[in-house]
């Protein structure tokens, strides 16, 4: 599934490729892909004829603003989550779309943005003007912070994990606890920190906490910058998945000698998820 720095190239993706967007015409392939009030009609009436705007992230959700082109007053929000397998492709020429197309979208000129999802988990919405957001992307409710943002700090971690006898690296994918991390980056920030993945969240001392804030956050930065990870079937607007697998420390190293101290790197599944680390330099 792809976390937050391939959903963050995505949305970097859109916001540079769309501007100027205008919808002439959109064609939804597969009901399912639509979650919003209404179906797939819904969204093509919300959708055509606006004017795609600013695109915004949170956690692994994508939202851009709609607006009508002559006066650019805001007509909603177009929301979409990619889940496991979803990706958008841009076609600046006519091609014919593949069996797990689900969305087209075409601007006047004829240029298509496509949603493809080989899974069909991926989900979009459309938010009539004046209807909160998180009343029909429900999803955004259980949201923790942003590990980006001030909230998520060394503190507000030892509050919420107080008394948990979970692992750390379960609480590290809870979306209610930070938002947008996932499996790759919980296994490579808990190694940059130095704290082994089957340690009790509860139990975690203010300092581990401090280091792990700081090695998530900058395991993250490191993952945008790259254009995410080949590590999923995350490919950007372009085709082209990103360049963080080359520089893992631990995930899908298993065996491998560690890149700190040579002692073969572990895996083992924790909670249904594999974990990859270093049982020498994580305690």
């Amino acid at each position: 599934m792809p976390e937050l720095p391939e959903v963050e190239t995505v949305r970097r993706g859109l916001a540079s490729r769309l501007q100027s967007f205008v919808i002439h015409d959109i064609d939804v392939l597969r009901d399912r892909a639509v979650a919003s009030p209404g179906g797939p009609h819904a969204l093509c009436l919300g959708l055509q004829g606006q004017k795609v705007g600013h695109w915004s992230r949170r956690g692994k959700y994508l939202m851009a603003q709609l607006h009508e082109p002559q006066t650019g007053t805001c007509n909603g929000v177009w929301g979409v989550h990619l889940r496991m397998t979803g990706q958008f492709q841009w076609h600046p020429t006519q091609t014919d779309p593949c069996r797990h197309t689900r969305v087209r979208l075409w601007n006047e000129q004829g240029h298509e943005l496509r949603f493809v999802d080989m899974r069909s988990f991926g989900e979009m919405w459309f938010v009539p003007q004046n209807v909160p957001i998180d009343s029909v992307i429900t999803g955004l409710h259980r949201l923790g912070p942003e590990p980006f943002s001030e909230e998520f700090n060394a503190t507000y971690l030892q509050q919420k994990l107080r008394g948990s006898t979970r692992t750390i690296k379960a609480a590290l994918l809870d979306q209610a606890v930070v938002a947008g991390a996932g499996n790759i980056y919980a296994d490579e920030s808990l190694f940059a920190s130095g704290i082994a993945p089957h340690r009790k969240a509860g139990e975690l001392r203010l300092a581990e906490l401090e280091r792990l804030c700081i090695s998530l956050v900058h395991v993250l930065e490191i993952s945008i910058g790259a254009g995410g990870t080949t590590f999923s079937d995350f490919r950007d607007l372009e085709g082209v998945n990103g360049n963080y697998g080359g520089q893992a420390s631990v995930y899908r190293r298993t065996g491998q000698p560690c890149l700190v101290c040579g002692n073969p790197i572990e895996r083992k599944r924790l909670g249904g998820r594999s974990s990859h680390w270093c049982s020498e330099c994580q305690s």
